[in-house]
């Protein structure tokens, strides 16, 4: 790829990144994503009383990422979109997980057979994706960008009400907005910006890591950060199906229906990932980059499974990463990959970053999820609006954002509604699915897209 075509970017997509910068960059998305990642079991295992296999729970988690990470990246046989997609536990299942897993323990279940049911049921609706996979070209008038930037857009709204909630020091803190929490959070931010405008590319590729580590320091002098060990456990051998195999239909049709709306944020992360890389997003080959990423997802999804680990998904926060940091390259996903892998076999690793103060974290995401929010803002305006398109958008973001905002909007629905539309980039990307299906396209529209199509295919 020539430098020309890659000026804002330090590393191009398939250019080959030295061991010392790409370890760096790879580490900043480690960073970036791995309260993602430990959360959705930490909050399943603490609301099905799963608490003495929490750590094991954790530890599957982040190799299941990383093994999830490592197929992006390398796209190998047709799997993996072969770029930074990194994998992480998806929060869309938490719904449908807790309910599946009360509904076990009502029915006398232990907590070995609750596990067992999610990851038997998980296992199989991993096959959702991997089927829809196969029919990306007849969807593609789903997937314009009208729906994808949107989804997007609404990705990071969502993720940066996240960061603010970590830089407040967590939801549960007592000190919850505290002037030392925003402090932490706010030097922490400033250091990633300041170094992040830096012309040296050093300084660029380790803005988040010397970011966290100067706010960690500076949460240890105000007595913010209090180291509590590595944990009893250096190394964690992971097994097949550890806690048996189970499947239940009643459970399996919400978690199907909630993988095949994951599919919709999916693609929405993989347009963004294609756009920020500098690679076409409306030609045979970004369709296959989807056909393989979301095959990618299918499988990690059934590698989790099998490992005892929840669902993954490919994260937004790699975007923001890649648009601060200005390394694109496919490479750099082995790197995390192996990273995660490691952190998930070697639990004191990840013991260390788990104990990074929540402020500082919140600081360190913010500027990475507005870049998510900023993606999908120029995904949507690619081209010039129409009426139909400003109608399309502003339900998408006015349904997404009102259940995001008012939760008990949906609060005398079924279960199943709450599960599928509770979340801003779900009910958004539906809602914009539908109006983008049944509006009729206006024939001015229709002709300049014709006219001008070959030309935007040369400017991305």
């Amino acid at each position: 790829m020539s430098d020309e075509k890659n000026s804002n970017l330090l590393y191009g997509l398939e250019q080959r990144i030295p061991p010392l910068p790409a370890f760096f960059s790879a580490l900043q998305h480690v960073l970036a994503g791995l309260v993602g990642i430990i959360t959705p079991p930490l909050i399943i295992g603490a609301t099905l009383g799963l608490g003495e296999w929490m750590p094991w729970l954790i530890s599957m988690s982040l190799l299941a990422s990383g093994i999830g990470t490592f197929l992006q990246s390398n796209r190998v046989w047709g799997v993996g979109a072969g770029m930074i997609c990194m994998q992480g536990t998806s929060f869309a299942f938490l719904g449908v997980a807790i309910a599946g897993g009360m509904w076990v323990k009502g029915q006398g279940g232990t907590a070995q057979d609750v596990m067992a049911m999610l990851f038997g049921v998980n296992f199989v609706a991993a096959l959702v994706p991997i089927i829809v996979s196969r029919f990306i070209e007849p969807l593609k008038r789903i997937f314009t960008p009208i729906i994808t930037g949107s989804v997007i857009a609404l990705i990071g709204i969502s993720l940066i009400k996240v960061s603010v909630n970590n830089w407040c020091g967590g939801v549960q803190a007592k000190d919850f907005g505290s002037m030392s929490n925003i402090g932490l959070g706010a030097g922490t931010l400033a250091v990633i910006v300041l170094l992040s405008c830096a012309k040296n590319r050093w300084l660029r590729l380790s803005s988040v890591v010397v970011g966290i580590a100067l706010g960690c320091i500076a949460a240890a002098l105000v007595g913010k950060f209090h180291f509590s060990g590595l944990g009893d456990t250096w190394f964690r051998l992971p097994a097949l199906f550890p806690f048996g195999f189970q499947f239940n239909s009643a459970i399996f049709l919400p978690v199907a229906l909630v993988s095949l709306v994951c599919i919709l944020e999916a693609v929405g992360d993989l347009t963004a990932n294609c756009l920020i890389s500098h690679q076409p997003i409306d030609n045979s080959a970004f369709r296959s980059r989807l056909k393989g990423g979301i095959l990618a997802d299918g499988i990690s999804c059934m590698i989790a499974a099998m490992l005892g680990a929840f669902p993954n998904t490919t994260f937004a926060q790699n975007n923001g990463v890649i648009q601060m940091t200005g390394v694109a390259s496919r490479f750099v996903g082995r790197y995390i990959g192996v990273i995660l892998i490691l952190l998930g076999v070697f639990p004191p690793f990840g013991e260390i970053l788990r104990q990074i103060p929540l402020p500082v974290l919140g600081g360190a995401t913010m500027v990475m999820f507005g870049c998510v929010v900023a993606a999908g803002i120029r995904i949507i305006t690619q081209n010039p609006l129409t009426r139909r398109d400003m109608l399309i958008v502003g339900l998408a973001f006015g349904f997404g954002m009102g259940v995001e905002a008012v939760p008990a909007f949906l609060a005398h629905f079924p279960p199943i509604i709450g599960n599928l539309f509770g979340s801003a980039a779900t009910c958004g990307g539906l809602v914009a699915i539908v109006l983008n299906l049944i509006i009729p396209e206006e024939k001015t529209a229709i002709a300049a897209d014709v006219r001008s199509k070959d030309d935007r295919a040369e400017s991305l």
